[in-house]
């Protein structure tokens, strides 16, 4: 089953979870100072004591999520971005997911929960894919794609780095399908690749 989202938003913007929970996993990270080095760096300083309350433009989030991951180690860029998708999921299943939907989804046979919450996630596509292309297609594993992702626009790297898009995806499917789903991005826009590519699956 592939299902094809909406088209994206002409304003080219994303959901002001992109930025808020950078803020909070920084913050959790236990390192006031840094937080607001990168976000000044980022151009963003504002945004720390007066969150955005409605979407942003989609060249602010990339700023911000690459300035995270020039300004940081490896490992530490990695655990931010991880827990900064991990909040923005969480944000998802309480704000954008319907209650009748969180209550019946685990219930449901895993295949049956999957597609369903796939068609969910397309639904919400332009909260993290600003203009960038978004498609899904069910199966073991579950393939998504944000081709040309505007989040890494301009960045060039040697691995993946979509860790925010990684655990945004991963938090949903665990709650919602199965807590033995993993996500994994196997191709990545600042890798040279046409789309940023993940896949979803039980091992």
């Amino acid at each position: 089953m592939a299902v094809e989202a909406e088209s994206a938003d002409p304003a080219a913007r994303i959901g002001p979870n992109a930025i808020i929970q950078v803020v909070a996993a920084l913050r959790a990270a236990g390192d006031e100072q840094r937080l607001r080095q990168i976000f000044a760096a980022a151009g963003l300083s504002d945004c720390i004591d007066q969150p955005p309350a409605a979407m942003v433009a989609e060249t602010a989030v990339a700023r911000l999520h690459q300035t995270v991951r020039a300004t940081l180690p490896e490992s530490l860029a990695t655990q931010i971005m991880t827990d900064a998708g991990r909040r923005t999921g969480e944000y998802v299943l309480a704000r954008r997911i319907p209650a009748p939907v969180r209550v019946i989804l685990p219930r449901l046979p895993m295949v049956l929960a999957r597609k369903l919450l796939l068609k969910a996630i397309c639904g919400n596509a332009w909260t993290f894919a600003g203009s960038g292309q978004f498609s899904a297609q069910d199966g073991q594993p579950c393939i998504v794609e944000i081709r040309a992702n505007p989040v890494v626009a301009g960045e060039t790297a040697t691995v993946p780095v979509c860790h925010w898009h990684s655990a945004v995806f991963a938090t949903l499917f665990q709650r919602l399908a199965s807590t033995d789903f993993i996500v994994c991005e196997t191709a990545c826009c600042a890798m040279g690749a046409a789309a940023c590519r993940f896949e979803i699956y039980v091992p």
